[in-house]
């Protein structure tokens, strides 16, 4: 599959599984992101993170869970994605209490559509790893803001001074 670049990004047409937990309910589907947008009419925030459970992933998901009402007020759903499993994504938040979904990218299909998967140095070695990134879709579906390689700590709050109502 071609990947477009930024400029032309739109959300994929095909179906991810996303997990999400509300009033002590388990949501699971299978959800085409270019369908869901278009039905929701809402805009969309898709961050991109390494793995459930390590610090700055943990950081980055609380502080998004934090904000997800300043993000929902200005007309944004916020959705995490990472290659870890369903179950490995309720664990995450069952522990964290996460209230935002998670997409389980196990076979790379949306991390590759995005081109987040790049090679890193990790401890001399190099590997092929999961760079930490956010993409802004506005409510017509047209990217807005996309950024790689950023900060966990405190990127939530960053991105809400950038973002206009969808």
């Amino acid at each position: 599959m071609a990947k477009p670049s930024n400029e032309s990004l739109t959300l994929p047409d095909f179906e991810v599984p996303i997990v999400s937990k509300v009033d002590n309910q388990w949501l699971e589907d299978n959800i085409n992101l270019s369908q869901w947008q278009t039905e929701q009419n809402h805009g969309l925030i898709l961050y991109f993170y390494p793995k459930d459970n390590t610090p700055g992933c943990t950081t980055q998901a609380n502080d998004f869970t934090a904000h997800s009402q300043a993000f929902s007020a200005l007309g944004y759903t916020v959705i995490g994605v990472s290659r870890d499993s369903i179950d490995t994504h309720k664990k995450f938040i069952d522990q964290q209490n996460i209230q935002i979904p998670l997409i389980s990218d196990e076979d790379e299909q949306l991390c590759q559509y995005f081109d987040v998967i790049k090679e890193k140095n990790m401890y001399g070695k190099k590997i092929l790893g999961l760079v930490r990134s956010a993409f802004v879709f506005n409510q017509a579906g047209h990217l807005t803001h996309a950024q790689r390689n950023l900060r966990a700590k405190g990127y939530a709050e960053r991105l809400l001074t950038l973002l206009p109502e969808a």
